[in-house]
């Protein structure tokens, strides 16, 4: 069985996407913390306090995926629409989505140094996607 080869755009438009779900990802923990201290419908901001650590770190991690979203997936479309194909533009749209997944899992396990280290990488893959596009973008318009 033969592998299909992604192209460059749809590995930015698919690397988007799966970024899109891991925003979701560390909730999961969130969830299974929420059902061992009992869940109150009527406040369920209100039971932050009560969730055990690594919930709430992954509440954290949670709204953090949400903060880093929109940079990438701009960064990613820009990517898309200037026609990015180097290996290093693709490399750095799948690095990102690794590095995300990476980052919540450190973030629950209570790893800082991993944490850290892995939302710089995804900082420097958003940056990257920014300057190769903003690049390309400029070469398009001289003449």
């Amino acid at each position: 069985m033969t592998i299909p080869q992604l192209t460059a755009p749809t590995i930015f438009l698919v690397s988007i996407a799966i970024a899109a779900v891991l925003i979701y990802v560390p909730y999961l923990a969130v969830f299974y913390g929420r059902l061992q201290v009992g869940y109150d419908i009527a406040a369920p901001r209100a039971l932050f306090d009560k969730l055990p650590p690594y919930a709430q770190r992954a509440t954290w991690a949670h709204q953090n995926s949400f903060e880093a979203f929109p940079i990438f997936a701009a960064a990613a479309l820009m990517a898309y629409i200037t026609g990015q194909n180097s290996q290093l533009a693709i490399a750095s749209a799948i690095a990102f989505v690794i590095a995300r997944l990476l980052y919540s899992v450190f973030y629950i396990a209570n790893i800082p140094l991993g944490r850290s280290l892995m939302f710089g990488i995804g900082s420097v893959c958003s940056g990257i996607l920014f300057v190769s596009s903003i690049l390309s973008a400029n070469s398009a318009l001289l003449p």
